[in-house]
């Protein structure tokens, strides 16, 4: 007997009928789980297409039974196929495989007739930020998966059809709004400044800072490194020529080799210039010691300052206030080429709100009041309120005429204290020089302080609370004088006057006719040019003040000092 024979006799035909069924399934359940297995590898579906298609082989395939009922199934394929489609849900397992793919296309279920949807466009960068973004439309939803480095907000949420894929929506939502704040503010307009959190590695030798922080890999904003040159001024290209640039790098082991710490520090430390403008008086406080105060007071002393374009000199001058905003010596980094200085944190620049002022609505939120304070408690000076004086007081209040040996200096002197003394005053004459805790006694020693527009009236920062200050206005000086001193001295608690000379108290009619246009019209003589001006209003322009014209400002003044202030 043959095996056919046999294995037919063995099976009936019922039994055959289930073995066939049987291998039909299993062959299914292996295809699917190979789909399974390998659809992460697998570019996606063009599932509308196969929707489409489908439709149209059911109608190939459909019985016509009548002409009616063939244009009944023509209408039904046809309103399936321009139908709205409904966005399927993507699973989190898909997205990271799908970054290599320009664009996918997903339809699911068919909304109800008339209905708006929402279109959502998300996209998908190689660092997982996504952005979501609503638009009413007519036509079925868009998901496009790029891979992309630009910077992304979430604007809103987009619902999905279950619970589950609503889970995976919010995770990619909040994976967004984790976005990571540049390292270095490069948009304030006067200063750029980084601030680094981490182990940060200072390499003078390269002028570099390192960073090794988490934060260091690719920002928002497109950065992975900066160029800063640590001095608060930088639209002026005169001031920045003279400051050192340094380089804030990510220290990626990956990328690149950096060098080992040799120096060890547990204080963050704050990374500065004091090239640019330092010298000038006034640029030394509004460049470079206001701004220093915004960015070390936080810190309470327990911050090292490392110091570039070191000027020995310069901090010598202003030794008292270094003291008073760290515990440590300033470290001239410029000369520590074969250190490597290692802190916990590192701020590169110095923070700046505007010239000679402090914006109390901004970070650290202080106030110029505060400064002075700080100074007072920095140089001992023991007053913090002028005289109040009172109806038959003997007391005289005290003035400083401050003196310039050089450009718009005082031709008279000796007259204009004459003429204070008759109104009231007791006059001094100084000037400013390098010893800073001296000049500082003697400005809070007074009442009230006058002299022509220039760097000495930066002093004003000593005077005690309620002193009133008196600014003479050279020709074409009066936007100066407003702008450096004369709004800067309401945020200290100041009462401020100002005295414009006239024609004939400038030694510029020395050099020029009465009717001439430099005097006449100074605006259209100079046009506006910085170099021109300078030369002329600035550098070579004296006061011969008309002490009879001057005296009801003095007056006034005193008038001030006798008023009560509660």
């Amino acid at each position: 007997m043959t095996y056919e024979a046999i294995l037919a006799r063995s099976f009936s035909r019922y039994e055959q009928r289930k073995l066939r069924y049987g291998a039909l399934i299993g062959c299914l359940l292996i295809f699917l789980s190979f789909f399974t297995v390998f659809k992460p590898y697998l570019g996606p579906l063009p599932i509308l297409n196969m929707r489409l298609s489908m439709g149209i082989a059911q109608r190939m395939f459909a019985t016509k039974e009548t002409e009616s009922s063939q244009k009944q199934e023509m209408i039904t394929v046809a309103q399936k196929a321009t139908a709205k489609p409904e966005l399927l849900p993507i699973s989190t397992s898909h997205q990271e495989n799908v970054t290599t793919k320009p664009e996918l296309r997903l339809n699911s279920t068919y909304p109800k007739e008339n209905e708006t949807i929402t279109k959502p466009e998300i996209l998908v960068n190689s660092t997982d930020r996504h952005v979501v973004k609503n638009a009413s439309m007519e036509a079925g939803p868009e998901v496009l998966l790029n891979n992309t480095e630009r910077p992304v907000e979430i604007e809103e949420s987009v619902p999905l059809n279950s619970t589950d894929h609503q889970d995976t929506s919010l995770s990619i939502a909040e994976n967004v709004m984790r976005k990571r704040e540049p390292l270095c503010n490069i948009l304030n307009p006067r200063t750029d400044v980084c601030d680094i959190a981490g182990e940060v590695r200072v390499h003078a030798k390269s002028y570099t800072v390192y960073a090794s922080s988490p934060e260091m890999a690719t920002q928002d904003d497109g950065h992975t490194s900066w160029k800063v040159r640590p001095y608060a001024r930088k639209s002026d290209r005169t001031a920045m020529s003279s400051v050192t640039e340094w380089s804030v790098l990510p220290a990626s082991e990956g990328r690149r080799e950096i060098p080992k710490c040799t120096q060890n520090h547990s204080t963050p430390a704050i990374l500065f210039s004091v090239g640019g403008f330092s010298g000038n008086h006034f640029h030394d406080f509004s460049d470079i010691l206001v701004p220093l105060y915004l960015t070390a007071r936080p810190f309470n002393g327990d911050v090292q300052f490392l110091v570039t374009n070191y000027r020995s000199w310069w901090v010598s001058k202003f030794r008292a206030i270094f003291q008073n905003l760290s515990k440590y010596p300033a470290i001239n980094i410029d000369q520590e080429k074969e250190q490597v200085h290692c802190f916990p944190s590192v701020i590169v620049g110095l923070n700046r709100h505007d010239d000679f002022k402090i914006n109390p609505s901004m970070p650290p939120h202080t106030t110029m009041s505060d400064f002075r304070d700080f100074l007072r408690t920095s140089y001992s000076l023991k007053r913090s309120k002028a005289i109040e004086l009172r109806a038959g007081d003997p007391r005289k209040p005290r003035l400083l005429i401050v003196a310039r040996k050089r450009t718009r200096s005082f031709t008279n002197p000796a007259r204009i204290a004459k003429m204070a003394k008759a109104v009231g005053f007791e006059a001094v004459v100084a000037e400013a020089d390098m010893n800073v805790p001296r000049f500082a006694e003697l400005m809070n020693s007074c009442d009230a302080v006058m002299g022509v527009h220039g760097a000495g009236l930066t002093n004003m920062v000593f005077l005690p609370d309620n002193a009133v200050l008196i600014q003479i206005v050279p020709l074409a000086g009066d936007w100066l004088s407003r702008t450096y001193f004369g709004d800067p001295s309401r945020d200290m608690n100041l009462r401020y006057l100002e005295y414009k000379i006239g024609v004939r108290e400038s030694t510029l009619l020395d050099q020029y006719p009465i009717d001439h246009v430099a005097l006449r019209d100074p605006r259209a003589f100079h046009k506006g040019k910085w170099d021109d001006f300078k030369k002329i209003y600035l550098d070579n322009q004296n006061v011969k003040l008309d002490v009879r014209r001057f005296r009801p400002t003095l007056g006034e003044a005193l008038r001030l000092l006798q008023e009560q202030r509660h």
